[in-house]
């Protein structure tokens, strides 16, 4: 080997400890981001947990895992029956979070979300799922979902009260029922309908016949009282002469001067032309004879 060699083998054996000391430094520290924390592992063993943020760690003989801490959400789509035995298939999800200070728990148990979604939450939530659908008959599924739901929730929380972990919000995405019975429901719905709309036009006409009669009922008691007006009035006016005629009698009984006065004020200014007697003729013609 010439000098030129024994020169540039003595660089590069100077160079190596600059560049471990920059890979040491780079992999002395790391980042947790948001949502999750970190798991802190020394050959392979979890010591601890740490929140967001930067952190430092030794070089190559610590590494962290992160384990999000956010809401997750489990879709599966499976086969079932209904009550009545009817074939069904159905979606459904759950939205599930880690307890936070419970991360470290779950790592240690389980080795992670996904480790733990296949072996713990997948198989409960799906045997949650059959065990509450052949409860409901299908037209209640597509009518109720929510009481499907609730029953569904209710068996999941139950299966999974051990574990660090809360799931909520389920849901019944999509029902997938025979074509058979789709059919069926569409035609019950359609005669349901019509139903319906004979009611609504039996009940229209209840209602225009009733607006009739109380429209001649109306008329009927506007007429009455019309005539009980004008009898009322046919009354009082009756009433009133009566007492006028009443009163004019007793005037005339009382005062016998007025039955003069009112023969006078009758009197035209001619006197009689005929005079009777006791008998049926004429005693006396007054009359002057024209000649």
């Amino acid at each position: 080997m010439n000098i030129k060699g024994l020169l540039s083998l003595g660089n590069f054996s100077k160079g190596i400890p600059l560049l471990l000391a920059v890979i040491a430094i780079f992999n002395s520290y790391y980042i947790v981001i948001e949502g999750h924390v970190g798991i802190v592992k020394r050959f392979g063993e979890a010591k601890h947990q740490e929140n967001p943020g930067l952190h430092f760690k030794l070089p190559f003989i610590e590494t962290v895992e992160l384990i999000e801490v956010r809401t997750r959400k489990n879709a599966e789509k499976m086969a079932s029956s209904t009550k009545e035995q009817m074939p069904v298939t159905i979606e459904v999800s759950v939205n599930w979070t880690v307890n936070k200070e419970a991360a470290m728990d779950l790592f240690k148990r389980y080795g992670g979300l996904n480790q733990f979604e296949q072996r713990i939450l997948d198989p409960r939530f799906r045997s949650a799922t059959k065990d509450t659908i052949p409860q409901f008959e299908a037209e209640q599924l597509i009518q109720d979902r929510a009481s499907a739901i609730q029953g569904i929730e209710r068996r999941l929380t139950e299966e999974m009260a051990g574990f660090p972990v809360v799931v909520d919000n389920i849901q019944i995405e999509n029902i997938v029922l025979p074509q058979k019975y789709i059919n069926s429901i569409e035609i019950k719905q359609t005669e349901k309908n019509l139903a319906a709309a004979e009611e609504h036009k039996l009940e229209r006409q209840r209602l225009e016949a009733l607006r009739a009669v109380n429209t001649a009922d109306a008329k009927a008691k506007g007429i009455l009282k019309i005539a009980e007006a004008e009898a009322q009035s046919i009354l009082l006016r009756g009433k009133a002469e009566a007492e006028a005629i009443e009163a004019k009698g007793k005037s005339l009984k009382d005062n016998p001067l007025i039955v003069k006065l009112t023969e006078a004020q009758a009197w035209d200014g001619k006197l009689p032309t005929t005079m009777m007697g006791d008998g049926v003729m004429p005693i006396m013609d007054m009359r002057e004879s024209k000649k």
